[in-house]
């Protein structure tokens, strides 16, 4: 038996929704209807679209930090766990051809909007941004770590953009092919640069 709440089922199903239809497009109604309760219950959890809004996004942040954590635990280095952010393009490649990119779908939404929510949002990104710019810190390219996190974060967005726009599975997955080659490049580099760093120690 399910031990989830009448609200975790309201956040779950405007998550959906959000994603699939937009939030601007999703109504209470579409929501109540998914969870299949009265506009009564409903407005017992939530009294506006903008408090949903809000719960969604701290629902994904709590995700987002969760499913990070389980890469820096499964990863048995800096490069594996990178190549577990490259594959989400892949595991979610039905979804991502339909909808895009969960994150930049709603960043883009609610900038549009010029929603209070957006800065909110936007720590989806910089959770990111900043776990990525770790993982390449400990691969040995501290120095554009950050450069690094953004480059790499930016083309998945314009993958999942342009595989959205074009319903093309065979375009996600090259680019994923190039993505893990550019990410091997990127530690060649790292374990060359090390091998040039001069060994100081001993002298005078």
């Amino acid at each position: 038996m399910s031990d989830k709440t009448t609200r975790d089922r309201i956040v779950e199903a405007a998550d959906r929704l959000f994603y699939r239809q937009g939030y601007e497009h999703t109504s209470f109604s579409d929501i109540a209807d998914a969870v299949q309760i009265s506009r009564g219950n409903f407005y017992h959890h939530f009294k506006t679209k903008d408090e949903i809004l809000d719960a969604v996004i701290n629902a994904r942040l709590a995700n987002t930090r969760a499913m990070l954590e389980r890469w820096e635990i499964e990863g048995k280095d800096p490069a594996d766990r990178i190549r577990s952010f490259i594959d989400i393009l892949i595991a979610n490649r039905s979804d991502i051809k339909r909808y895009g990119c969960p994150v930049g779908t709603l960043c883009s939404e609610l900038a549009k909007l010029g929603h209070v929510a957006q800065g909110e949002a936007n720590k989806l990104f910089t959770l990111f941004r900043t776990w990525l710019r770790r993982q390449f810190t400990l691969l040995g390219r501290a120095a554009d770590a950050d450069a690094l996190a953004m480059h790499l974060l930016a083309r998945s967005q314009g993958v999942a953009t342009l595989a959205s726009s074009f319903h093309d599975e065979a375009f996600i997955r090259q680019e994923v092919r190039q993505m893990h080659d550019w990410l091997r490049s990127c530690t060649d580099d790292a374990v060359r640069r090390k091998r040039r760093k001069p060994n100081v120690r001993g002298t005078a």
